[in-house]
């Protein structure tokens, strides 16, 4: 069974950095898609970053320039580090992995950044 465990949410002023973490078990990461999204209260949830199979990362404009998507494949885990961040950051962050067609998905890390 796959499962995705995200850490390291917390609350930060603004401006700060905060570094999540994503341990997969179950399956290895390595070569597979990985994302990151947020949902923010009240809003849908939304993509922020990908890891693509070839070690290719995206981002989506809201984040690019600030945050920074990694992967370690021998601890099967992926991170995503946060810098700059604004009170409109505020949101539970999670973390997907893509295993032959079959997106599985973590609980989620919430992150507050005060203003």
């Amino acid at each position: 069974q796959v499962q995705l465990v995200e850490s390291g949410g917390g609350l930060v002023q603004a401006g700060g950095s905060l570094r999540l973490s994503c341990a997969a078990s179950g399956s290895t990461i390595s070569g597979r898609a990985i994302g990151w999204y947020r949902q923010a209260p009240g809003k849908q949830r939304e993509w922020i970053a990908g890891l693509g199979t070839y070690g290719n990362t995206n981002y989506a404009d809201s984040v690019k320039g600030r945050f920074l998507a990694s992967r370690d494949n021998a601890k099967n885990t992926v991170y995503l580090q946060m810098n700059n961040l604004k009170p409109e950051d505020t949101a539970d962050y999670y973390c997907s992995l893509n295993v032959l067609g079959y997106e599985y998905w973590g609980q989620g890390t919430q992150v507050t950044v005060s203003s």
